[in-house]
């Protein structure tokens, strides 16, 4: 009996004993929070990290860290030697990547980020038009921690639905989907500020061209359906003197239609009901009046077809089926008939067309 005593004893001393040789002291960790990718002339990377300062009396609120490698793994080792702190990626929120990177194709870089289980499939994804690192590494005024700044920027445009936002997870479902290619939002150095430059359309894992950030609503609305955003609507006239509409409480609903064409190759239709409130007219019609009413919302459903038709066609002639009209046109055709289609090479030729219905909710103030 004393035996079994002394042994139960012993166990329970050993019990929270284990583990502890993995002990990670958070002031002893660096937390990689943004990371950049830039593509060099002799194909190696340049690969930086910001990360935030636990110190308070540091000078700055964060650190960044810059390497030239073959790869990703190999720029982490580097980088792992200018620091005393633990390098760990689990707190890793965005990755930026220049321009001239993405054209090159991304899944090469990417693959790092999917197999490492301490990255989240969350982890956001940018194109810098320019140096990433550069952007990285600026101080931009009344933003001490730059990628915190980024982060804050995508999610809120992401929010009004002028860019998508792209995950780790979204960019990679995409691409391996045969009927869809990725995107992804593209950003700025605009000087004092970082802005959003548009949204970049890939084909497979390449960069190919870029929708103007003034579109980005557009391309939202082509692209599925969504609540919330503001969108402005030039009339007629130039943009300067011609009537303008702002709506605002967007409710978008997105129907799309396959159909085939006189030679019997499929066509798609995408439909496109929004609902909004006016927060500004400069026309002369009175939206008072139900009659006038009517009319303003079909010319601003003229302009807004007149506008994504554009961008249908200017996808159609880059190539890139980043509105996924693939997916629709797959679903309704057998297996054995999709893989005959040849959907890259049928993509551009297909006849795509949009429309849009328009209903005004409410106006505001009474007049």
């Amino acid at each position: 009996m004393r035996k079994i005593m002394l042994l139960l004893v012993a166990l329970t001393v050993a019990m929270p004993l284990t583990g502890c040789g993995d002990q990670r002291i958070l002031e002893k960790l660096g937390f990689s929070q943004t990371s950049s990718y830039d593509l060099l002339d002799n194909n190696r990377l340049e690969i930086a990290v910001s990360m935030p300062k636990a110190d308070p009396q540091a000078r700055t609120q964060r650190e960044v860290l810059s390497a030239i490698a073959a790869s990703g793994k190999e720029a982490r080792t580097k980088l792992a030697k200018l620091t005393n702190l633990l390098l760990v990626s689990g707190q890793l929120r965005n990755a930026l990547f220049s321009m001239t990177l993405a054209k090159s194709g991304m899944i090469k870089h990417l693959d790092t980020f999917l197999r490492d289980p301490s990255i989240s499939p969350r982890l956001k994804l940018s194109i810098v038009n320019g140096n990433a690192k550069q952007m990285l590494q600026k101080d931009y005024k009344q933003h001490p921690i730059t990628g915190k700044y980024i982060d804050g920027i995508l999610d809120k445009e992401a929010m009004g639905r002028t860019i998508p936002l792209t995950s780790l997870y979204s960019f990679t479902r995409d691409l391996y989907d045969d009927g869809i290619d990725p995107v992804m939002p593209v950003l700025r150095d605009s000087g004092e500020h970082i802005n959003i430059d548009g949204v970049g359309l890939f084909r497979d894992d390449r960069y190919i061209t870029m929708i103007p950030a003034k579109e980005g609503l557009i391309f939202a609305f082509l692209r599925g359906s969504f609540k919330q955003g503001e969108v402005s609507v030039q009339l007629n006239g130039k943009q300067s003197t011609g009537d303008t509409i702002m709506f605002s409480s967007l409710i978008s609903r997105r129907k799309v239609k396959i159909g085939r064409d006189s030679t019997g190759a499929p066509s798609v239709h995408i439909h496109i009901k929004l609902k909004g409130s006016v927060l500004e007219y400069t026309g002369k019609l009175s939206l008072a009046e139900p009659s006038d009413r009517k009319r303003i919302e079909q010319q601003v459903a003229k302009k807004l077809t007149e506008r994504g038709q554009n961008l249908i066609a200017y996808m159609q002639k880059n190539r890139v089926d980043s509105l996924g009209m693939g997916i629709p046109i797959r679903n309704h055709m057998s297996y054995a008939a999709w893989k005959k289609l040849n959907w890259p090479e049928s993509y551009p030729s297909v006849k795509a067309t949009c429309s849009f219905t328009v209903i005004i909710n409410n106006t505001g103030k009474a007049e």
